[in-house]
Order: C-alpha cells, then sequence, then structure tokens
C-alpha cells in the first residue's frame, strides 16, 4: 500500500475540484443572488485541504498498485461529496444541516439524483447551478473509472471488456494509455452534453435550464431546475428530447467513441448488450402505455407520453419526472421501479445492475434449466458467438448475491429507523441503483426520512455507484494484510 501516493492523488483531485466551485460564483454574480461567499469558503478550505494532501509527496515517483486503485477510486466519491457539501452548508439557502448537505452533494456526485431540498423555483440559481454541474462532474468520473480502471481491477465481471467479448470493447483500454482514453471519453461526453443543451434551447428552455438539464439528462442524474422537474415545461418536444438523450446516455460510451470515430451505427447493432438495452425499452414502454390506457388513466396520447416518459427515465436511472409515477394503478409502480434494477449499459452513467450483468444472468439461469434436461450436454454461455469463460459468470453471480445481500441488510437497517415497509424498500432501491425518487415517503423527496436512515442511504449510493464489490473490498482484513 503505497499511502504517499494515494495521498498525493487526493491532493491533486481536490485541487482540481477546487476550481469546479468558480463557475457558481460567476452564476452567482450574474444573477446577484448573493450566494458566492459561500462558494469563495469553500472553494479555499477544498483547495488549501488539497494543497495539503499533495505538499509532502508531490516528488514521491511510485506507480499505483491495484490496492491503490481500489482505495482512490473508493475514495473519489466520498471525498468529493464531503467536499461538496460545503456550499450547501455555507449557503443562507437551502441552509441544511452537515447530514442533508453531506446526502446532497453525494447524490449529486453519484447522479443518484434524490434530494433533500424543496421549493427549488425559489432558491439561489448559483446553488440550483451547482447542483446540476455535481452530476455533470459525478458522470464524467464514471465512465473513466467504469471503461477505464474498474476492468483492470477486475470488478464484478467487468473484466468481460478485455477478454473474450465481441465488439469494440476488447481491451481495458480504447487507446494504448488511460490519458489519452480518459480525454476520448470526455470530448464524447462533453460534445453529447453540447448537443442535449443546445436541443433543449431550441426547444424553449431557457439557457441557464438547458444547460442546467443537459448536465443532469447526460450524467442520468435526474436532477431539476424546478420542482415539477421536466414537467415544468409542458412541452412534448423537450420530454421527446430527454429521452433520446436519455437512452443514449445509457448506452456504453465506448460504443459512441467507436461509432464517432469510424462514422457507423453498426457497433450499436452489433453489441448484444446494447440490443438487449434497447429491446427491454421498447417492451416496457409498450407494457407502460397499454396499462395506462386500459386502466382509462389517460388518454392514449398522454398514456403515450407520460408512460413512455417515466418508464425510460426509470429504467435508465435518471429520475426525471412528468407525473407521479408512484400513484399509477396496480403493478405499474413496481413494475417502473423493477426496471431501474437493471439500469443502463456498463461504461455508461446509468446505474443499477448493469444490463450485461442481467443478460449473463439470464443466460446462465437457461444453461442450468438446459443442464436438468441434458446432464451431460457441454453448454456455454455465450455474448454475442463467442462464449464467456465460466470465471466471468461467476463474477456476475457473486455480484449479484452481494448486490441483493447488502439491499436486503440496508432494508433491514431503514425498517429499523421507524420508515414503513413501502418506503424503506424504495429507498434502499432507489438509492443502490443511483435513481432518485422511490415510492411512499421518499416519491418526491428525502428531506423528512430520520437522519440515520439518510446515512444508511449515502452508504447505498456509494456501493451502487462503485459496483458494489470496490467498495466491500475495503472492509475485507484480507485487504489490509500484507
Amino acid at each position: 500500500m503505497h499511502f504517499g501516493v494515494i495521498s498525493r492523488v487526493l491532493g491533486v483531485l481536490l485541487m482540481l475540484f477546487s476550481l469546479t466551485l468558480m463557475p457558481p460564483v460567476g452564476v452567482s454574480l450574474w444573477f446577484n443572488d448573493q450566494s458566492y461567499p459561500a462558494f469563495l469558503l469553500a472553494f479555499l478550505i477544498t483547495f488549501f485541504t488539497g494543497f495539503l494532501f499533495w505538499l509532502p509527496f508531490y516528488n514521491l515517483k511510485q506507480d499505483l498498485h491495484t490496492r491503490d486503485g481500489f482505495i482512490i477510486t473508493a475514495l473519489f466519491w466520498f471525498v468529493l461529496g464531503l467536499f461538496g457539501s460545503l456550499p450547501f452548508l455555507f449557503s443562507h439557502s437551502p441552509n441544511l444541516s452537515f447530514t442533508d448537505a453531506l446526502f446532497e452533494s453525494l447524490s449529486g456526485l453519484t447522479t443518484t439524483g434524490a434530494t433533500v431540498i424543496t421549493g427549488l423555483d425559489d432558491l439561489p440559481r448559483a446553488i440550483l447551478y451547482y447542483r446540476q454541474q455535481l452530476q455533470w462532474l459525478g458522470g464524467i468520473g464514471i465512465i473513466v473509472i467504469a471503461v477505464a480502471i474498474l476492468p483492470m481491477l477486475g470488478v464484478g465481471g467487468m473484466q468481460l471488456y478485455r477478454t473474450e467479448a465481441p465488439g469494440p470493447v476488447k481491451d481495458s483500454k480504447l487507446t494504448p494509455r488511460i490519458t489519452e482514453t480518459a480525454k476520448a471519453l470526455f470530448v464524447m461526453y462533453f460534445n453529447l452534453t453540447l448537443l442535449c443543451a443546445l436541443s433543449y434551447w431550441a426547444a424553449g428552455m431557457t439557457l441557464f435550464d438547458a444547460i442546467g438539464h443537459a448536465y443532469a439528462t447526460v450524467a442520468i442524474g435526474g436532477f431539476s431546475t424546478h420542482d415539477a422537474s421536466i414537467g415544468y415545461f409542458d412541452s412534448h418536444l423537450i420530454m421527446a428530447i430527454c429521452m433520446v438523450f436519455m437512452v443514449l446516455s445509457g448506452i456504453n460510451f465506448a460504443l459512441h467513441f467507436f461509432a464517432w470515430r469510424e462514422r457507423q451505427l453498426k457497433h450499436y447493432l452489433s453489441d448484444p448488450e446494447c440490443r438487449f438495452y434497447l429491446k427491454v425499452i421498447v417492451f416496457g414502454m409498450a407494457v407502460t402505455v397499454f396499462y395506462l390506457v386500459i386502466t382509462n388513466t389517460y388518454s392514449p396520447t398522454v398514456a403515450f407520453w407520460q408512460g413512455s416518459f417515466e418508464l425510460v427515465s426509470l429504467l435508465t436511472t435518471t429520475g426525471f419526472g412528468v407525473a407521479d409515477f408512484s400513484i399509477w394503478p396496480a403493478f405499474l409502480p413496481f413494475f417502473l421501479f423493477y426496471m431501474s434494477f437493471m439500469g443502463g449499459c456498463a461504461g455508461s452513467t446509468g446505474g443499477g445492475m448493469k444490463v450485461v450483468r442481467v443478460l449473463l444472468v439470464l443466460k446462465q439461469g437457461m444453461r442450468e434449466l438446459n443442464r436438468l434436461i441434458h446432464p451431460n450436454a457441454v453448454i456455454s454461455v455465450k455474448f454475442g458467438n463467442k462464449a464467456v469463460p465460466d470465471r466471468i459468470v461467476d463474477a456476475v453471480w457473486g455480484f449479484f448475491a452481494v448486490y441483493v445481500i447488502s439491499f436486503m441488510f440496508m432494508f433491514l437497517l431503514l425498517l429499523a429507523t421507524g420508515l414503513d415497509f413501502l418506503t424503506s424498500f424504495s429507498a434502499v432501491g432507489a438509492s443502490i441503483n443511483n435513481l432518485g425518487p422511490g415510492l411512499g415517503e421518499v416519491a418526491t423527496h428525502y428531506r423528512d426520512i430520520p437522519d440515520t436512515a439518510k446515512w444508511v442511504l449515502c452508504f447505498a449510493m456509494l456501493l451502487g455507484r462503485l459496483e458494489v464489490f470496490t467498495l466491500l473490498v475495503l472492509f475485507s482484513p484480507m485487504f489490509w494484510k500484507r
């Protein structure tokens, strides 16, 4: 373990993060909302803390080992989430406690979108902008770590992308060096955000709202500058633009990279994960719209727009809303909520267990059924046209088991805080899947639940965003042995 290297990297991260506190200062001065002192104070504390972490080891020349990678990856969100909470603490509005400020900050950086803030329309513009920016920064961090770092650590079966997986994402890096990989991914991420913002602006949003919602859409975050979320704009065109970019952001950004570089769409259609993802979206939309129509909840036109939007928003784990899906009839709220457990594709900004894992679990289940019929047959799990090694399938099953056990444990903890069954179940699910809105008391916000429950949910957000194993491995005694 090289604690000096870890300290140096965290110091650099904090100093870089401190620079992101300056754009909200400009927003505050432009709109004259008097919130800029909170951001200036947060900037000074964050920068000098990072400087103190970096200074003693700035000359240290050592390579990062695998264990160092786990620690830095886990601390990336926790440390930035901790310092990201400072503007919420120092600002006169919304005047949050430390627990609420940390919850809001972690929710933004992990792109969960669960909020403890109400009355968004009356908040200072700088705070509104900062919330959206947190999600955007968390989104690019997710992509770089998921595509360039986690496969190297072999986390949760994601090493699939450097073994026999077909398609363009065969190696742990898209280009020979991780820095080049990160740069290529950032360019794709920035361009998609810019295109989304311009589309929103052309569709009728103000420039401020367009930028803010583009940040949250491409990051699959779900924060909005209005309490009514996307429903505030009452526009089918804006809903359509939002759905398109939510779907795109839920696709592996490596596929976007290769499609853009080669000017071809074949990579999307040849990737089995992407095909399965799109099929599930179409199926889910059909079920949702059909049930809303036959139950006379909405007219066919309204059912199509609201049902399709909520399905895409929840399946991709974005969490935007145009209607209160929690009061829809019969099984629909749970159907939509269950969709978020799958989430987006690996290498995307989406949460959940990831499409590739769900697909491999289903294929493994079918293999076990076939083995019952043909006990002596040699049956392989295939991803596309190539067989997936058993060690990859075992890793995915291990991830699935730990995911479920972690969910059950945190669900019991929330019940112990006094929350009802529905609220506890959905709050844990919405947090570990990085979804945001839940059911029951957390359908709109998390402000009124106990602080103890908020701390449990903060852990759930980190657990889901860090692919479970990356965080839990730090609690293993073996990890700390030499």
